[in-house]
């Protein structure tokens, strides 16, 4: 699951007519570029025209053409969905919001850092829960960054909750999510990883095979036993160059 990105124009004209301190009309335009993917490919353009905080018409570049949400709405639409004025505006996914978008992303990836990710079982203090997973996401930079989980190949929305991005204090960010469970045979739980700096997501699937703490029990026992062996090797080396120096005499 990518991680969405917005870019946003916001502009606002206040027409008072007061008849008291805090009566007025407020109008804006809002316009928005919404996209997920690195190559901008699904880039959709939104322009929004607001009347007191309510959206009355809008051009959405999906649809193509003005949608309007009130009487008055329905009149401008109308009026604006015309071919010069509809080609105009299904330009803005070029002019506006992949060129920009462009621009945002050479600058921002130039500094980017990819996150270290891990996958663990934590112990739950209580619940109604057995078990609970946490995917741990460092040292990455911007600090936008989507972290989910997938349980057979779909999205998990229950019983997951998540941190803030955290800063270290050293430019990079730090985010933990939690997954409560429970464990059925067969089951591919999996967290994905989505990041600017990444041309893909990162996706860490877990294996229950064995609890951590004993995994890290047989990890530390292969490791000396390798270092065993490579001691009693050196040794026998050592030993048999010592004996070729020796000259036996009978007694």
């Amino acid at each position: 699951m990518s991680l969405p990105k917005v870019l946003s124009c916001y502009l606002i004209l206040m027409l008072s007519a007061f008849t008291g301190a805090d009566n007025g009309y407020y109008y804006s335009r809002w316009a928005e570029c919404i996209y997920s993917s690195h190559d901008l490919s699904d880039m959709v353009f939104i322009d929004n025209y607001i009347f007191n905080k309510d959206v009355y018409v809008q051009f959405n570049s999906t649809v193509g053409k003005y949608v309007g949400y009130t009487e008055h709405g329905v009149k401008n639409a109308e009026a604006w969905n015309n071919p010069s004025q509809l080609q105009q505006e299904r330009a803005e996914v070029e002019r506006y919001c992949k060129h920009n978008a462009e621009i945002i992303q050479s600058g921002v990836i130039d500094k980017t850092v990819p996150p270290e990710v891990k996958l663990s079982s934590v112990t739950q203090a209580g619940g109604r829960h057995p078990a609970v997973l946490m995917c741990s996401a460092y040292r990455f930079y911007p600090n936008q960054i989507s972290v989910s989980w997938m349980r057979d190949g779909k999205v998990v929305k229950s019983d997951v909750t998540s941190t803030e991005e955290m800063p270290n204090g050293d430019w990079y960010y730090q985010v933990h999510s939690h997954l409560e469970y429970t464990p059925k045979s067969g089951e591919k739980i999996s967290c994905t990883v989505d990041h600017a700096s990444l041309t893909k997501p990162i996706i860490v699937d877990w294996d229950p095979s064995l609890p951590e703490s004993e995994r890290n029990k047989i990890a530390i026992g292969a490791s000396g036993l390798v270092l065993g062996i490579i001691i009693a090797a050196a040794g026998l080396i050592y030993y048999k160059k010592k004996s070729t120096g020796r000259i036996l005499v009978p007694s």
